[in-house]
């Protein structure tokens, strides 16, 4: 019969060695589990041996790596958990991926927008700080909305469960900041949709004023007469001005996507929203498999 034994190790190593506390031919019964349920950037290994064999060894030191009789451990910070960023142009569908994501996957959803608003009302030091910003008329710095999502991937549900972040960074300063916090993702996600059909998306929207239901006329058309006659169009959903926000996108979509060239997929968004996700799907289980496989031990 066997047990397991559960030996705490520091996340933020790449590598682990420790003296072997059992006989050699056991280091090849070693299996690895994960506890996130503590912010405290912890990893469990856990060693399957026999009964009598019990061991209890908590390492609260790095150990040297000289000793004659050592196990190499892979760090485990990060198995089994995903770090997303996705990115797309206006009406590319990132809101109804992101749902999809979060739905099958547990992760966190985290946009920057939305955090901050989040912070100006909870008045705090950052939050204080993008609302001088914006009453002035100026952009908030991407000092301090990186900052905001930093402090927001960090948080326990985060480091918990894994985070999917939904339009950003937007441009090669923010992406640049990001990775001076060494906020490196598992995986970009790029949807790629004709500029013809996002305008299409975009000048056909409605905003249903009573409900804040939004519909598109070809798309998503309204149930019925009554609520048709107070659809309204946004101001900035016109052909001009989403033309000129595409191309603000695409202008700063390619210094983000130089970044991130070694770990995008890049999925066909003017398919159906359950194609599109198809594609997302696969490309996230290949991730989760690939963190599997790397998570052996080496005597």
């Amino acid at each position: 019969m066997a047990c397991f034994v559960s030996f705490p190790i520091m996340a933020d190593w790449k590598y682990q060695a420790t003296p072997s506390p059992f006989p050699p031919n056991y280091h090849n019964h070693a299996t690895f589990s994960q506890n996130f349920s503590s912010p405290s950037f912890f990893s469990t290994v856990s060693l399957r041996l026999p009964d009598q064999q019990l061991i209890r060894r908590h390492l609260s030191k790095r150990p040297s790596p000289n000793s004659s009789n050592f196990v190499v451990m892979a760090s485990t910070s990060q198995q089994g958990l995903l770090r997303i960023m996705i990115s797309g142009a206006p009406a590319s569908g990132k809101g109804t991926q992101c749902e999809l994501i979060t739905a099958k996957y547990g992760l966190v959803h985290i946009a920057a927008g939305d955090l901050l608003r989040e912070e100006i009302a909870s008045g705090s030091e950052n939050g204080k700080m993008a609302k001088e910003y914006m009453e002035k008329g100026q952009l908030v710095p991407d000092e301090i909305v990186v900052m905001m999502v930093k402090e927001r991937i960090l948080k326990p549900d985060s480091l918990e469960k894994g985070w999917l972040l939904d339009g950003y960074p937007r441009s090669l300063s923010q992406a640049t900041a990001l990775k001076e916090f060494v906020l490196q993702p598992d995986l970009f996600i790029l949807l790629e949709v004709p500029d013809d059909i996002l305008v299409e998306r975009v000048v056909g929207r409605r905003l249903d004023p009573v409900t804040g239901k939004i519909y598109h006329l070809k798309y998503s058309p309204p149930e019925n007469e009554e609520i048709a006659s107070r659809l309204a169009q946004r101001f900035d959903d016109t052909e001009e001005k989403v033309k000129l926000r595409l191309q603000t996108h695409h202008q700063n979509v390619e210094a983000v996507v130089a970044m991130y060239k070694d770990i995008m997929v890049k999925i066909d968004g003017s398919v159906s929203k359950e194609d599109v996700f198809a594609q997302i799907d696969r490309a996230l289980t290949k991730v989760l498999e690939q963190k599997a496989a790397s998570g052996t031990v080496i005597a």
